[in-house]
């Protein structure tokens, strides 16, 4: 496909939506069209799916229902607006992909689904497919955490579903999205999401123009 798919990842309050929107201006002055989006939700139909998958009780589902269901909207969003995006030469940032779903459902579940089910879920629902460029914003689930519920505190609706698990929960989630960088070195960049954010802009710029030539 003619555009460039670039994903971000990292646990609550990492920042990620802010360093999208940042990195979409930026190519933007490089005359590059650029789509911003998001999983779960980056369709009409998929915000029906988020509200089920982001709010609510914590244990409404088990995990096997939630890697299906993530992984429904994932065949959505691709099918409906990530791959026309790519085919149209657009640069496509996602704020979450795949890697959330091994992430939350592997790691930070403490292996209640097996890597080789959501490997088959990803293998029948997307294919080959693979962002160019995977950013893993690291931070310290307290601080994470606390950003997050101070964030929720101007939305109108609450999307804190993930938010009210246990510290365990997210440390392991951090400890997952880690080794997934370690396995994904030529795809994955891990930085330091404690930084201020325009710093945080400066090497995320760096990475892009050095890995795509800009």
């Amino acid at each position: 496909m003619a555009g460039k798919f670039i994903t971000f990842e990292g646990g609550e309050g990492s920042g990620k939506s802010t360093q999208i929107r940042l990195l979409g201006d930026f190519l933007q002055t490089c005359n590059i069209t650029v789509s911003l989006t998001k999983e779960p939700g980056g369709t009409p139909l998929g915000q029906e799916l988020r509200r089920i998958l982001v709010e609510g009780d914590i244990e409404k589902m088990d995990a096997k229902s939630e890697a299906l269901l993530f992984f429904a909207d994932r065949r959505i969003h691709l099918t409906q607006k990530v791959w026309p995006s790519l085919e149209q030469n657009q640069w496509v940032l996602s704020d979450r992909f795949a890697d959330s779903t091994m992430a939350y459902q592997y790691y930070a579940y403490h292996q209640r689904l097996s890597k080789e089910d959501i490997k088959m879920l990803y293998g029948f629902s997307v294919g080959t497919f693979a962002p160019d460029l995977t950013f893993i914003l690291d931070i310290d689930p307290k601080i994470g955490l606390e950003r997050s519920f101070q964030k929720a505190t101007t939305m109108s609706v609450k999307e804190l579903r993930n938010e009210q698990r246990e510290l365990a929960f997210h440390e392991n989630l951090r400890k997952g999205y880690l080794e997934i960088a370690r396995e994904n070195s030529n795809r994955c960049v891990v930085l330091d999401a404690h930084q201020t954010v325009d710093s945080l802009h400066e090497q995320i710029v760096s990475v892009v123009k050095k890995r795509f030539e800009l």
